[in-house]
């Protein structure tokens, strides 16, 4: 769960980067494909998130704040996201949960 917490924190922390990054530039950070032309504001806060797999072939995922691949955004976006006490829990063979706040593309 620990490596989850700093994975969360690590890609706040990202977005926070993104949206700092200079206005009208197109760019992609990721290679799914994620163009954005015009500004970007992306605040996200989140408290006592969690996520827990168990089992064979499962997936749990938080997801706070995001903008996910095959994403293309003309224009400003602007994002604000809080969160308290989010979990997500898999359990089972083939299971999948996953919580998502304030997210743009993905599935």
């Amino acid at each position: 769960m620990r490596n989850l917490l700093i994975a969360v924190i690590l890609a706040t922390t990202s977005s926070f980067v993104l949206a700092q990054m200079q206005v009208g530039v197109q760019r992609s950070s990721s290679p799914r494909g994620v163009q954005i032309q015009g500004d970007t504001d992306i605040k996200a806060n989140a408290q006592n998130v969690n996520a827990v797999a168990v089992g064979a072939d499962n997936s749990a995922a938080n997801s706070a704040g995001a903008i996910k691949g095959g994403t293309n955004i003309k224009g400003n976006t602007r994002i604000s996201v809080t969160a308290q006490e989010v979990n997500a829990v898999a359990v089972g063979k083939g299971n999948k949960a996953g919580n998502t706040v304030g997210a743009i593309g993905g599935q």
